[in-house]
């Protein structure tokens, strides 16, 4: 059993927005986990963090992994690059939480998977809203409701400048939108109502006519699955003002989560119950990593590992695919 005596230490490769803004301040508010180095292929980020942390910093994986010999990486790293930082620590015998998507294709995700049980390594892909009071109870109403036959989603922001970086590029990104903030979305869905057994989707990158970029900015996907439930999920980074809501209606009412709020009608629409949490920052990235250390522990099964996530590489490829064909496209046929 794990104690706040026994750190485990971790490392940070990959020091975007993300591991600032997340993955450090989780590590200094958790409680069974510390910062023990952080890596980035720009020396100057490296230096910067290494400084801020007070922990040695590095540009070389291999070379970190061998000095520092961590407990487990916490990979943020851009989505062409998270392959080969797999790789790396599981031939090292290093652990993985790695922030979404687990694989930009399925025959990748399975590729990973394997990898990782021939090392016997854990690896955790971070998606916070398992972590977030509001989804799990969410989870708990969806039981009030009866037969779901209808969902609804929608993640929507405006991104001044869909070009640029690594995002705007699918060569790089395996997908936009769709890939990027859509997999929050798409992982709700999953774990809250399964596989869908039928997707047709449609992609457009044309909200910016005079940038350079071929990742979608919105998807649209339509969604079906066998005992009768359909709906829809819209995504865009080209449309304002942020929101994010997924609406599950069955024979016996409706639950809308939100950010920081979830509630349960009637089937008339009238509010039956609601939650509301306050920002609580760092704590759902705390207890991602806190989890993450139980699993290592062996006192919790890890909720989000390369077996589940195969499914979500699998709803991506046939969205694309149906984008492509525009015809539906079954995901388990993306599932060997």
């Amino acid at each position: 059993m794990l104690s706040e005596s026994t750190l485990r230490r971790a490392a940070v490769v990959g020091l975007g927005s993300q591991a600032r803004e997340d993955h450090l301040p989780g590590l200094g508010a958790c409680q069974f986990a510390e910062l023990a180095s952080v890596c980035d292929t720009d020396e100057a980020t490296t230096g910067g963090q290494a400084v801020a942390w007070r922990v040695p910093g590095y540009t070389d994986l291999e070379q970190m992994l061998a000095e520092v010999r961590p407990d487990f990486v916490i990979a943020a790293v851009p989505h062409h690059a998270g392959r080969q930082v797999i790789e790396t620590c599981a031939a090292a015998g290093v652990h993985v939480m790695k922030e979404k998507p687990f694989a930009t294709t399925p025959a990748e995700a399975a590729d990973l998977a394997a990898a990782c049980t021939k090392a016997g390594i854990e690896l955790m892909v971070t998606v916070q809203r398992r972590f977030h009071p509001v989804y799990t109870a969410a989870l708990q109403l969806l039981e009030q409701i009866g037969t779901p036959y209808l969902v609804e989603g929608r993640y929507t922001f405006c991104c001044p400048d869909p070009s640029a970086g690594w995002r705007g590029q699918r060569t790089l990104a395996g997908g936009g939108a769709l890939m990027d903030m859509g997999y929050h979305l798409i992982d709700l869905l999953i774990w809250y109502l399964g596989l869908p057994d039928r997707i047709l989707a449609d992609v457009s990158a044309t909200a910016a006519p005079h940038a350079d970029y071929d990742a979608e900015d919105t998807a649209l996907v339509h969604l079906s699955y066998d005992a009768g439930l359909f709906g829809s999920l819209l995504i865009s980074r080209s449309s304002g003002p942020k929101s994010e809501e997924l609406a599950i209606t069955g024979t016996r009412g409706k639950v809308i989560v939100e950010r920081g709020r979830v509630r349960r009608l009637d089937p008339a629409g009238q509010q039956i119950e609601s939650l509301t949490r306050q920002p609580a920052w760092p704590a759902a990235a705390a207890a991602q990593i806190d989890c993450f250390c139980r699993v290592l522990d062996g006192t919790r099964t890890n909720p989000s590992g390369p077996e589940t996530h195969r499914a979500h590489a699998a709803f991506l490829a046939a969205a694309y695919r149906s984008a492509t064909t525009a015809r539906p496209s079954d995901p388990k046929e993306y599932m060997p």
